[in-house]
């Protein structure tokens, strides 16, 4: 990987990391910023706030993950054990945004119970609960690229026992 595209990267990622930070303090301020919504503030509005938190959390996590990972790639260490430490933490990560994503519509069908007039459609349940389904799929394809980098380490570490085999000899 060249240079140029993991500094890119880089910065794209402490953005994305600094953006979200200032998400995350909206999100969690945003009930006091009209005069009237401490009122309106329920169970609801609440499981959705922190469902929004753990959702951008689970986001920070793997900007983190992958800035290491960048690290590792700029080192020339990436076929090491701390690469499938962060990787795991990617996929971790990637399964409770998956989880955050089948919360919403949970919440908004409890929502359609307690609030009939304030309902959320039964199509956009069923499509969050898509959505989901295709984030944990995403961790289930991060989850083979890791046994791929598993792999990757394993050859590298028995062409380098051949090599020394090889000297050696030679």
């Amino acid at each position: 990987m060249r240079a140029s595209t993991i500094v890119i990267l880089r910065i794209i990622l402490w953005i994305s990391l600094a953006g979200s930070a200032v998400v995350q303090l909206a999100v969690v301020t945003s009930p006091w910023w009209d005069q009237d919504a401490p009122d309106r503030v329920d169970g609801i509005t609440v499981s959705l706030m922190v469902l929004a938190v753990l959702g951008i959390l689970a986001l920070q996590v793997v900007a983190v993950s992958i800035l290491r990972l960048l690290t590792l790639v700029r080192k020339g260490r990436v076929f090491s054990a701390r690469s499938f430490r962060e990787v795991d933490r990617i996929v971790v990560a990637v399964l409770a945004i998956a989880a955050v994503v089948l919360g919403v519509p949970i919440v908004g069908a409890i929502a359609n119970r307690l609030h009939p007039g304030d309902a959320m459609a039964p199509g956009m349940v069923l499509v969050l609960g898509g959505l989901a389904l295709v984030v944990a799929g995403v961790a289930l394809v991060i989850r083979v690229q890791r046994q791929l980098l598993v792999q990757a380490t394993e050859t590298l570490t028995r062409a380098e026992h051949l090599q020394s085999e090889l000297d050696e000899v030679i």
